[in-house]
């Protein structure tokens, strides 16, 4: 029998993988979810899949049917729109609050951030490139020390996370997505909220604006 406390970790670690494949497109929307199959493919114990989905319907990345079991919620356009109009509030704090708060440390971070988004332009590695944004959007909710806004932003931005993924892989949009974020860097390592605010906000106004051509 496996040790009650490794259960929360086990927990945990299966929520993450069903989440990253649903946000990688490993899972397609209105996909069903069927847990025999994912406590197979994960290793994981039914209990363990039958907690993650639960999770993972509260974040809104799956819906669960009545005597169906759950499947992968699609979430149209106009809902990820709705999505991003909210971010551009919670980011745009999170932003201030990292410029107010970042450490010596921390800036050296998002220095070595701006190098490797800067080099996978360069190279036109997409891939490497959208993972470095997210990795900036997790250090910057880090560096904030804000909670609340940190985890709402997480379940938003999962949310939306397949429709930017087809944003970032439009021609030309990482040559304009790029200087953007660096400027988010630039202001945060400088100390200075209000340019932080504001470089957050002119990003996620053009995320809504490509994202509304979709439509």
């Amino acid at each position: 029998m496996a040790d009650p406390g490794t259960q929360p970790t086990a927990r945990a670690d299966v929520t993450a993988h069903i989440r990253t494949a649903i946000l990688n497109g490993e899972f397609a929307p209105h996909q069903r979810l069927i847990e025999a199959d994912l406590t197979d493919q994960f290793g994981a114990s039914r209990a363990a899949v039958r907690t993650a989905l639960l999770t993972l319907s509260g974040e809104g990345l799956i819906e669960r049917l009545p005597n169906r079991g759950a499947r992968v919620r699609a979430i149209s356009v106009e809902e990820a729109v709705e999505i991003v109009e909210v971010r551009v509030r919670l980011e745009s704090l999170v932003a201030r609050k990292a410029a107010e708060a970042v450490t010596d440390e921390e800036a050296a971070e998002l220095e070595e951030l701006r190098e490797r988004i800067q080099s996978a332009v360069a190279a036109s590695d997409l891939g490497t490139y959208a993972a470095t944004h997210q990795e900036l959007d997790r250090t910057v909710r880090r560096i904030s020390r804000h909670a609340t806004a940190t985890q709402l932003l997480e379940r938003l931005q999962a949310q939306s996370a397949r429709h930017q993924f087809r944003l970032g892989f439009l021609p030309g949009r990482a040559a304009t997505s790029a200087p953007e974020h660096i400027a988010i860097i630039d202001a945060i390592i400088a100390r200075d909220p209000d340019a932080a605010e504001a470089a957050t906000r002119a990003h996620l106004e053009g995320v809504l604006t490509l994202l509304r051509t979709l439509g």
